[in-house]
């Protein structure tokens, strides 16, 4: 992977991390489209997305302090409650992380098929949004962060947007937009964190994960996802207060179909 094509995947993947269309499925688009194996874009694939936990944490450093400073009163307060429901919407992702990782990652070197097909799969979560419109909640139960934390762990499957599949999930139970959006973008941070300390866990047992890709061209694609995450990010939490995705089904429906086609034609 050259330091341009790190840089251009690396601003893939931070606007479609936060946007609904799929940044593991552009990913593996992008690596195909520029010949890139799949285990050679493994560790990159890592690096870029902690680049998008760092900009999640500048642009809502506002709402990680306030749960920060309400964790260290030690007491039960809305601070300790918000923070009580991402831990529930973390127990599905957890549990394909630490029972299923190799399958997942099998399903990264299978094609991009299956990419095409779950951004079609993308544009049906999200259309389904535009047509139901449930009464909106003030709060996120327990109940609705599980659920959530479940459309998140499916949404490991590349091509399945994991903001828009748990946006889209919020939205349908009924949850508040502008809180949704937060709790989509924070409850991300834990499993992404979680990853890349397995994968530097690998490294330090000597397990080579690295592929052909240059120290270089890893923080050239960092700073690259990092920044265009700030972006996106900003931009999607007013998308979101706003409740039209139909725009992104329509693109990913596109994309999809695209995708598909490519790969019965390559």
């Amino acid at each position: 992977m050259t330091i341009l094509e790190a840089i251009v995947l690396g601003i893939i993947q931070g606007l479609t991390e936060y946007l609904p269309v799929s940044s593991s499925g552009h990913l593996a688009i992008g690596s195909a489209l520029f010949g890139i194996e799949a285990e050679d874009n493994l560790i990159f694939t890592v690096m870029v997305h902690l680049a998008t936990v760092f900009s999640t944490l500048v642009v809502l450093w506002k709402e990680v302090s306030w749960i920060l400073k309400g964790l260290f009163k030690f007491e039960l307060n809305d601070e300790t409650k918000y923070t009580f429901n991402i831990l529930i919407s973390m127990i599905p992702i957890a549990i394909v992380g630490l029972f299923f990782k190799d399958q997942v990652e099998s399903i990264f070197s299978s094609g991009i098929m299956v990419v095409g097909v779950m951004l079609l799969v993308t544009a049906f979560l999200l259309t389904l949004t535009k047509y139901i419109k449930p009464r909106q909640k003030n709060k996120i139960s327990k109940r609705d962060a599980f659920i959530i934390g479940l459309s998140q762990a499916v949404a490991v499957i590349p091509g399945l947007s994991r903001s828009g599949t748990t946006i889209a999930t919020g939205l349908l139970l009924g949850n508040n937009k502008s809180a949704l959006a937060q709790f989509s973008f924070l409850m991300v941070i834990p499993p992404i964190l979680g990853e890349a300390l397995l994968d530097l866990i690998k490294f330090t047992q000597g397990v080579e994960v690295t592929g052909a890709i240059s120290p270089v061209a890893l923080i050239a694609g960092f700073i690259a996802a990092f920044i265009a995450g700030c972006v996106a990010c900003k931009w999607m939490i007013n998308i979101v207060r706003k409740g039209n995705l139909i725009y992104f089904a329509i693109y990913c429906a596109i994309i999809g179909l695209a995708t598909i086609l490519f790969s019965v034609l390559a």
